[in-house]
């Protein structure tokens, strides 16, 4: 495994850490955050439980190859959702941003993975 792929998964599983134990903690501008894009605070929670989970998958993934591609496979997925919730909820394409730039690098930390 390359310097980078580690790198990238360290930074990604940082980002996931904090961002999903703030939805899980119910933070308010995570309480916020999903009210603006009509979810309530339980499913808002659920994505906080995947996106920790994800963190947990990156880093195990240092170890067992196929959990990191699991884990940078679903956030690929997940940020791809977010983007379509924002554009669903009128959001400008500015506040779609974060969580394309984090699912590209879900997405580069993937290929990477699989010697690409």
């Amino acid at each position: 495994m390359s310097t980078t792929t580690i790198v990238l998964a360290v930074i990604l599983a940082a980002v996931f850490l904090l961002l999903g134990s703030a939805k899980l903690a119910a933070v308010p501008a995570m309480r916020q955050a999903a009210a603006h894009v009509g979810m309530t605070t339980n499913h808002y929670r659920l994505l906080g439980a995947l996106e920790v989970a994800a963190a947990a998958g990156l880093l195990a993934g240092l170890r067992i190859t196929a959990l990191g591609a699991a884990a940078s496979a679903g956030l690929v997925l997940l940020m791809a959702g977010a983007v379509a919730v924002h554009l669903r909820s009128g959001d400008p394409a500015a506040r779609c941003l974060p969580a394309a730039a984090v699912g590209a690098l879900a997405a580069a930390h993937l290929v990477l993975l699989a010697g690409g």
